[in-house]
């Protein structure tokens, strides 16, 4: 069944009476970011324990650090002493956030390009709002593409969560780390998480861990059997939220502050493939995604774009421009095989293809009228 996409009018505020909420929200957050950064850019340091963070001789601390660092207890907020005492072979960089914030201007581009409903939560995370793709379980598969797509092209790790709301993605990417996707079906929200400690619940810090642990509750699931009046009475606001967090609901939007200049899909296959039936099916399936975002956006596009990378990496594009600006799906469809008909040898093995809409406008009721027709 299609996702009912339904956006509060307040943020924060339950949706209008009748609608209920299915949204597709994928939280993205990068693997022990600064760390992940310094290895690539010098990859001598790859397996060695990295933290970066100030001197150890002063009151620094850990920005970040690498898995390899955290397998000895080493975490962010440690004193850089602390964290030498625990791991000595550690290696301690000081911080290079103009280079931090060029990587991650790379991966929010990356983003960006697969939705305009994208928030930037931080330098390393942002929630992306896929409640327009046709079926929900969609959004799993843009999230996989999305973390293959940011290993391919920045080369960086990165854990995915997929849920109804910003909340339980943020948890769900949180408990996939390092590299992994973690999905919350519609439906299963408070079950997901009644066996998490408190602590995963947005606002609940150590001080109020340390207050609920006095009422017995130690995990979201001990929360939910508290009356919502009596955590409301003992908290106020706090222990009203806390109530409909631990049961799941989030009605907070995902804000974007910028408008779409494409839209594109692409598919990495497992195993490069030269059968051009499965490769035209692909293509066809793209084109359709193309069409849906872009009618369920009000946009039409006046290019289309295909994109071939063969089994050496070798990469080709074609694109077109339509006589009217258009969304529709039949033509964007045709377009896309006519393109790629144009690109393929028919000999080399494909390891990706794409499609991109570009040049796009606001679309009106006319312009959707008489396209795919001719005017009067």
């Amino acid at each position: 069944m299609s996702p009912v996409h339904s956006r509060p009018s307040v943020p924060g505020s339950p949706p209008p009476i009748g609608r209920l909420p299915s949204r597709a929200i994928v939280h993205l957050d990068l693997d022990a970011f600064f760390a992940s950064v310094e290895v690539l850019e010098n990859p001598a340091l790859a397996g060695r324990p990295v933290i970066v963070g100030g001197s150890p001789e002063g009151r620094g601390v850990v920005a970040s650090a690498s898995y390899e660092a955290r397998a000895f207890g080493v975490h962010s907020a440690m004193p850089t002493g602390c964290a030498l005492r625990l791991c000595p072979d550690a290696v301690v960089l000081r911080g290079r956030h103009r280079v931090y914030w060029e990587y991650s201007r790379r991966v929010m581009a990356i983003l960006r390009e697969v939705t305009p409903a994208m928030q930037q939560a931080s330098v390393d995370e942002a929630f992306l709002d896929m409640s327009d793709l046709p079926v929900w379980h969609d959004a799993v598969e843009e999230a996989h593409l999305l973390q293959a797509r940011v290993r391919e092209l920045v080369g960086l790790s990165a854990s995915l969560g997929v849920a109804t709301n910003k909340l339980l993605a943020k948890v769900a990417s949180d408990l996939g780390k390092p590299g992994g996707v973690t999905v919350v079906p519609p439906g299963q929200e408070e079950a997901f998480l009644a066996p998490l400690p408190v602590r995963v619940l947005w606002g609940v810090g150590p001080v109020m861990a340390r207050r609920l642990e006095a009422l017995n509750v130690v995990t979201v699931g001990d929360l939910v059997q508290v009356p919502e009046e009596e955590l409301q009475g003992r908290f106020g606001h706090m222990g009203s939220r806390m109530a409909r967090q631990a049961r799941g609901i989030d009605y907070s939007p995902v804000v974007s502050i910028r408008q779409a200049r494409s839209v594109s899909h692409e598919t990495t296959f497992a195993q490069d493939v030269r059968d051009p039936g499965m490769l035209e099916e692909r293509l066809e399936r793209l084109g359709t995604r193309i069409a849906g975002r872009l009618l369920r956006m009000n946009l039409v596009a006046s290019t289309l774009a295909v994109k071939l990378r063969y089994f050496d990496f070798s990469t080709l594009s074609r694109q077109m421009t339509f006589p009217v600006p258009t969304d529709d799906e039949h033509q964007i469809r045709c377009a896309a095989l006519f393109l790629f008909r144009r690109i393929w040898d028919g000999r080399r093995a494909v390891r990706l293809v794409g499609v991109s809409a570009h040049h796009l406008t606001a679309t009106t009721g006319q312009l959707r009228l008489w396209q795919g027709g001719d005017a009067p």
